[in-house]
């Protein structure tokens, strides 16, 4: 069975985009970015966007994939995503970026619930049920670390996205990762098929001018992904 290294990054813009922006994002050289809350106009040269359904505020969008334009067997993924989400079908994956709740997103639309954990598991089954099992890499920002204390999300939260990773056949390779604060974990990470074999796993400071050019830190890795896979149950 044939098998292709992809390069994937997931990188919260915090809304920012500019020249040195998009020069970070060159010197990683991702084949697929997982982005989120990303303005209209956050397309380098070379790739393709796939935005999600829904605005986050006018001229800023949840999350995005970007797909080089060299990458084989492109399109959009058609399954029934949260508004949130992003997707798109690279070579018979899906790759699928989302923005799940955190603890002050409030309860206004895209989200359903009272509390973080409800919210969570709302948009986590939704997206278990859409996208195809063993056959996906889903990254962005999760809102929840998996290790140590939690800041962001829920600890009930940490169960409902670790239930869906398992039903998509997924494992986090972010899941160790330190986030840009001492002494907590990542909150944005990237999901591969079980199966699927990582060369590496890295958090890349974005920066300028030595800078941060977001809140978040980027998160990149190198994975093998098989043949074509079926992109339907």
């Amino acid at each position: 069975m044939t098998s292709t290294m992809f390069r994937v990054g997931t990188w919260n813009l915090d809304g920012r985009w500019d020249d040195r922006c998009e020069a970070a994002v060159a010197k990683v050289s991702a084949d697929v970015w997982l982005l989120t809350e990303v303005p209209a106009g956050a397309v380098p040269p070379g790739y393709r966007p796939y935005w999600s359904t829904a605005p986050l505020v006018a001229g800023r969008h949840w999350s995005a994939v970007l797909v080089r334009d060299t990458a084989r067997v492109i399109a959009r993924w058609d399954g029934d995503l949260h508004p949130a989400s992003a997707a798109a079908v690279v070579g018979g994956f899906v790759f699928c970026s989302s923005v799940l709740p955190w603890r002050s997103c409030g309860r206004d639309e895209p989200w359903e619930g009272t509390t973080t954990a409800d919210k969570t598991a709302a948009v986590t089954r939704r997206l278990a049920d859409s996208l195809p099992r063993g056959a996906t890499v889903w990254g962005g920002t999760w809102s929840h670390g998996f290790t140590g204390p939690e800041r962001s999300g829920s600890v009930e939260g940490r169960v409902h996205v670790r239930e869906a990773v398992e039903k998509l056949d997924l494992r986090v390779v972010t899941e160790e990762s330190p986030h840009r604060l001492e002494g907590l974990s990542s909150i944005d990470h990237v999901a591969v098929p079980a199966q699927a074999s990582v060369k590496t796993v890295r958090k890349v400071e974005m920066k300028a001018n030595r800078r941060h050019l977001s809140d978040h830190d980027a998160y990149v890795v190198d994975v093998r992904l098989g043949g074509t896979r079926r992109t339907r149950r």
